[in-house]
């Protein structure tokens, strides 16, 4: 017996701020499903640096730059609460998680098996982004533009004007 193709996956996360490696997971995602889901988390224990709005707003930004059968596909919402929550809220039976390094699969294994606890019907579906991202994390992009440095083509075009903005510097001259 084959199991039912899955019609939404979610890719859920904080996204502060969204990063190329987001975009290409995002993009990978929508080549895979009909239908893709970028949740923004209002995380309770993170203090983000852009609003849950800001963040929504720089993804459907960068979406837009994809091409048209690949962005067609990918929508933008917040939620609050658990993950497996909102699966269940928008219909989805996969979620998207990113793997950019070895140092990432003790956390997602964790969290694999809470959300299988939580939610046994929902798959999990790792995928590894470009290895031109497999460094990139939200931490350490506002960490580079904080202290100055340049984070030109490690966020999409519209993220890099929003960071700029923040914090004062920390891309292209």
């Amino acid at each position: 017996m084959t199991a039912p193709r899955a019609e939404v996956a979610l890719f859920p996360g904080t996204f502060d701020p969204f990063t190329n490696g987001h975009l290409d997971l995002t993009a990978r995602a929508a080549r895979l499903f009909p239908r893709v889901v970028a949740a923004v988390a209002r995380s309770s224990t993170k203090v983000p640096v852009f609003s849950v709005e800001e963040r929504m707003e720089m993804i459907g930004e960068a979406v837009a730059t994809l091409p048209t059968e690949v962005r067609g596909r990918v929508e933008v919402r917040s939620f609050s609460g658990l993950v497996a929550g909102c699966a269940r809220d928008i219909g989805a039976h996969v979620m998207i998680r990113g793997l950019r390094a070895v140092s990432d699969f003790e956390f997602e294994f964790q969290m694999a098996l809470m959300n299988r606890k939580l939610s046994p019907e929902l798959e999990i579906v790792y995928l590894m982004p470009d290895v031109r991202y497999t460094y990139l994390s939200s931490g350490m992009i506002k960490e580079v533009a904080r202290l100055g440095g340049d984070v030109t083509g490690l966020v999409p075009e519209a993220v890099l004007r929003r960071v700029l903005a923040k914090f004062g510097h920390g891309g292209a001259a």
